[in-house]
């Protein structure tokens, strides 16, 4: 009785270290309903192995840092390691990771603020009591913590989310970043202030000040919300002025091979009533140049190419190949929505690999690209291969990945050498990628692979 007397003593007793070691379970029962609020209002695919790996290593920086550094400052430490761990862990955007970490940190200081008044007022208790007294503090953040879950679970029976795009380009996206970042030490700043104070400050001080921090947060999501959203019109007007510019082209092939269509026949029968099938053969072979032509404008469809970023960088890449006399042929049997990989990320390696061929392809005689996308079922893989043809037969397929090597013999070469490192960065942060360079008399090949 003297043993369970004394645990009594010191779970209902001002005890600190009674307050730590009741910390310790807390820290991982926030950090997982943190993690499921964020995941479900900002919509972030993820599976168990990465919220079991966030939770685990977040609690743990917590706790390490309650242990060692001295209030508030341990918060501020805290407030730095969440939208790492969730860049890097959910490999989402810099956005999206601050906003992770704001999102469940508004709701549990206004939670706090509501629940701590009742809390007291039921119980006839200080604030003091919270922060000392270890059965109180247990009791009150399990039912804090219970309040944000019921939260989560709102969100999630009813779809509340906010669809944000994994990259910002614009200075006004850039100013709510940084927008966002002096919040959440505005915010930090307040929380301690208020839990220190609760019992001094008035309830009117207290209430605007809530009012102010929630107005603040939701007058800066629906800024960002907007931005977003004209970001996303000005890529669609994009895009469909390019899907304009290749149905013009289109229509004028048509026109022409409309117009041409009787000379066509007549010209064919002129070959096959000579009997000359040399002859047949290549006009034959010119004829179908013309004829894949038609096919690759009609391949560059928004609705084939089903993903906005790529559909501009694969058309603009066409019409810039065009322009230069390049062939550039299509292959697509893949549903862009189904990519195993980030769209930025993505984006950033075709259009160097892209720009690559187009230089190369545009010194030789010959002047094709072939781009192929499609699904390797049997590796379980999504394939982009890109071949062109090539003059400098001598590059060194290994060599051409190191930072600031070229191969290129113009003057003004500082600028050069960098892509293919970059790309070669990329593959290293992401896991399920894989680059195939290889050549052959004929064409150069760069095959990227994403491993479902």
């Amino acid at each position: 009785m003297e043993i369970l007397q004394t645990i009594w003593n010191a779970l209902t007793t001002e005890n600190e270290l009674g307050v730590l070691v009741s910390s310790t379970p807390l820290a991982f029962i926030e950090a997982l309903v943190s993690t499921f609020l964020f995941t479900t209002i900002l919509n972030i695919e993820s599976t168990t192995k990465q919220k079991t790996t966030y939770v685990v290593l977040f609690s743990l920086i917590a706790l390490i840092s309650m242990y060692i550094i001295p209030t508030p400052y341990n918060t501020f430490l805290n407030l730095l390691a969440c939208p790492i761990l969730v860049y890097f862990i959910f490999k989402t955007s810099i956005l999206k990771s601050i906003l992770a970490e704001i999102i469940p940190y508004v709701a549990f200081i206004i939670s706090t603020c509501f629940l701590a008044n009742i809390y007291t007022i039921i119980l006839n208790v200080n604030s003091e009591v919270f922060h000392n007294i270890p059965i109180h503090k247990f009791c009150y953040s399990l039912i804090l913590y219970g309040f944000v879950y019921m939260v989560y679970k709102f969100c999630a029976y009813y779809g509340f989310n906010i669809n944000i795009k994994d990259t910002f380009k614009s200075k006004s996206n850039t100013i709510l970043l940084f927008n966002f970042i002096i919040g959440i030490i505005a915010l930090a700043i307040q929380s301690y202030l208020i839990s220190m104070y609760n019992d001094i400050l008035p309830y009117s001080v207290k209430s605007s000040t809530i009012f102010i921090l929630l107005m603040y947060f939701i007058i800066s999501l629906l800024s960002l919300s907007r931005t977003n959203k004209l970001e996303i019109t000005s890529e669609k007007l994009e895009e469909e002025q390019l899907y304009n510019k290749t149905l013009n082209i289109l229509h004028d092939n048509i026109r022409i091979f409309k117009h041409d269509f009787n000379n066509i026949v007549q010209s064919i029968g002129g070959y096959i009533s000579t009997n000359n099938i040399e002859g047949l053969k290549d006009y034959h072979s010119s004829l179908l140049k013309d004829c894949q032509k038609v096919n690759n404008l009609s391949i560059l469809n928004p609705e084939l190419i089903n993903n906005p970023a790529i559909y501009s960088l694969l058309t603009s890449k066409y019409h810039k190949s065009e322009e230069l006399g390049i062939k550039m042929n299509f292959e697509i049997f893949l549903d862009l929505k189904t990519l195993n990989i980030k769209t930025y990320d993505l984006s950033k390696m075709l259009g160097i690999l892209l720009d690559n061929a187009i230089e190369a392809a545009s010194k030789c005689e010959e002047k094709e690209i072939n781009v192929i996308i499609r699904k390797d079922n049997k590796a379980n893989r999504q394939l982009f291969i890109i071949e062109n043809t090539y003059s400098n037969k001598d590059v060194d397929t290994e060599k051409i990945f190191e930072k600031g090597y070229t191969s290129k013999t113009d003057e003004d070469i500082q600028n050069h050498g960098i892509g293919l490192w970059e790309v070669r960065k990329i593959l290293k942060k992401n896991n399920n990628l894989n680059l195939f360079t290889s050549k052959d008399i004929k064409l150069f090949k760069q095959q990227l692979e994403i491993y479902i």
